[in-house]
């Protein structure tokens, strides 16, 4: 996701000039993000996530979502290397953001 943020910036900032339309250049990762002062695609999905959790959490306990969060489906999982299940990238999300004392 981060190659396809870099590559829409760029496209949006187009290349800069030196010496007068002579010669150009594209810009550097550290060059786009200091120009363009938002949070990567990465960092938005984090909050996001989050946000949303902290939604659900929030909710009764006999509504759809939050049900479908504490589900146990009762399968086993397919060989290989495990997936990550939602809440484990919630966990991480939260220990990014929030720090090493974050409630879970």
């Amino acid at each position: 996701m981060n190659i396809f943020d870099r590559k829409v910036y760029r496209r949006i900032l187009g290349p800069v000039y030196d010496n007068e339309k002579v010669n150009c250049r594209i810009l550097t990762i550290k060059q786009i993000y200091a120009s363009v002062k938002k949070p990567t695609i990465v960092e938005t999905v984090r909050l996001n996530r989050l946000f949303w959790f902290g939604h659900v959490q929030r909710v009764e306990g006999n509504r759809i979502p939050k049900r479908a969060l504490y589900m146990n489906l009762g399968t086993t999982r397919l060989r290989g290397r495990p997936r990550n299940k939602w809440q484990d990238e919630v966990r991480e999300d939260g220990r990014i953001v929030g720090g090493e004392g974050w409630q879970e």
